[in-house]
């Protein structure tokens, strides 16, 4: 059987609401991400963060989750602490919406292509996820979530067709992300109260 990972990387947030205080928001998006994949089947889930955000980690991760510590928060950092997996994937922290499927999705295309990437939504670089064989592929460049595209990674595969790129979603990375959150969609709670409360208003 084939053992699946998908890792939460609780990278540095750059963008927070007017009035929400920075760390109340980062870890609130992470809370909501590490809650969304506890609802996923068939892989097994973690967490990823450098040593001086472990606090964050201890903070919203479910009893019996895995942390693993890297030096700096990239993927290609994250796929290398990862041992005794056949699959992975590293998604970003700041997509509390996001729907488990979108997840699945990036997952599938492993049974017949190395690497699937999941873009971010909209205008702008950046991807929401990276899944991949493991052993991770020697021609997998360095990869950024905020910085990335699939056509670098396509450009750097021995061929374009081994790297699938799955349906986008969007990280919340400033006002025009934010205004796009339904809040009919079930889930986000940790995000939906922050934004609702106190400091929201203030």
């Amino acid at each position: 059987m084939t053992r699946r990972v998908v890792v939460a990387l609780l990278g540095p947030v750059t963008w927070s609401p007017p009035g929400v205080d920075p760390v109340d928001w980062r870890t609130a998006l992470a809370e909501d991400t590490v809650d969304l994949l506890a609802t996923l089947s068939e892989v097994e889930t973690a967490v990823a963060v450098t040593p001086a955000d472990r606090w964050l980690a201890d903070a919203v991760i479910w009893p019996g989750t895995a942390v693993h510590e890297v030096a700096e928060p990239t993927v290609n950092a994250v796929l290398a602490a990862l041992t005794g997996y056949d699959q992975a994937a590293v998604v970003a922290a700041d997509a509390p919406d996001l729907p488990g499927l979108t997840l699945g999705k990036l997952l599938r295309p492993l049974t017949s292509r190395p690497v699937a990437l999941a873009p971010v939504e909209g205008e702008g670089p950046g991807l929401l996820g990276v899944a991949t064989r493991l052993p991770v592929p020697g021609w997998l460049p360095a990869l950024d979530l905020d910085a990335a595209v699939p056509a670098d990674v396509r450009r750097a595969a021995p061929a374009p067709g081994d790297v699938a790129v799955t349906p986008a979603w969007r990280r919340l990375r400033g006002p025009a992300d934010l205004a796009a959150l339904n809040p009919a969609v079930e889930g986000w709670e940790a995000t939906r109260a922050l934004l609702s409360g106190p400091a929201r208003r203030s």
